[in-house]
Parts: structure tokens; sequence; C-alpha cells
């Protein structure tokens, strides 16, 4: 299991979307930042800046997004078990999207500065 992970706070505050899954993909999706827009048989769920989210889109606001420091081997394993395990065992939910080259976390911005202890406590670092 990866012992040490580097995670960067992206600027700004994140949310995550739900349109329904006949819905084309909006503009206002696109743009700079992170963004996912994952689609299932249920739902359109995009991540992306909040800002961008109108008003009257269901939404799950005031997140942070920390970025994974990768990229990491398709095959290395316990990434990203190591740095939820501790969040999650201490009360805090999460939101992870993952990419080609690495993985995102959302934390609520309201349990960053715990997470920034535990994250810490656990052998990581976040910048």
């Amino acid at each position: 299991m990866t012992s040490h992970v580097k995670l960067q706070l992206l600027n700004g505050a994140y949310g995550v979307a739900r349109l329904r899954s006949s819905d084309p993909v909006p503009a206002w999706a696109d743009g700079g930042g992170f963004v996912s827009i994952s689609r299932t048989d249920d739902e359109l769920s995009i991540v992306c800046p909040q800002d961008r989210i109108p008003q009257d889109v269901q939404l799950d606001g005031g997140w942070s997004c920390l970025k994974f420091q990768g990229p990491f081997a398709f095959d290395e394993t316990g990434i990203v078990l190591s740095v939820i395990e501790p969040l999650s065992t201490n009360g805090i939910g999460i939101f992870v999207v993952s990419t080609f080259d690495g993985d995102h976390m959302l934390v609520k911005s309201s349990d960053l500065e715990k997470a920034r202890g535990l994250l810490a406590k656990a052998g990581h670092s976040l910048s």
C-alpha cells in the first residue's frame, strides 16, 4: 500500500450537479478547472467549479477539490484507499473521481481543515 500521497488543493469551490440521463451535456460544464462528466442509465452527473452551475440545476455544493499528484500506474494498488480511509473512519464524507492519469477527491469545504490534519497524521501531504 502507498504510504505517502501528495495532494494539491485546487482553487475555488466545486459542485456536483445532477441532470436527467437523457439531458445533453450542457455548455456550462466545460471550461477551466477540474471537470468530470459521468452518464448512467439513471443520471448525468457533472463535477465542476460551482460558480458555473446554474441556479435551476440540482446541486450539492461547497466542495473542495484535492488532486492526487500522479500519474499512478493502473496496477498500483491502495492509493485511493490510503487517502480515504483516515477520512471516512473519522466521519468525513468524500467524493472520488478517477481519470486516466490520476484521481481527484472532493471533501466538503467545512471539513477541509479537519481533513488536512487527518491526512498529515496518515503520512500524506497537502499543498
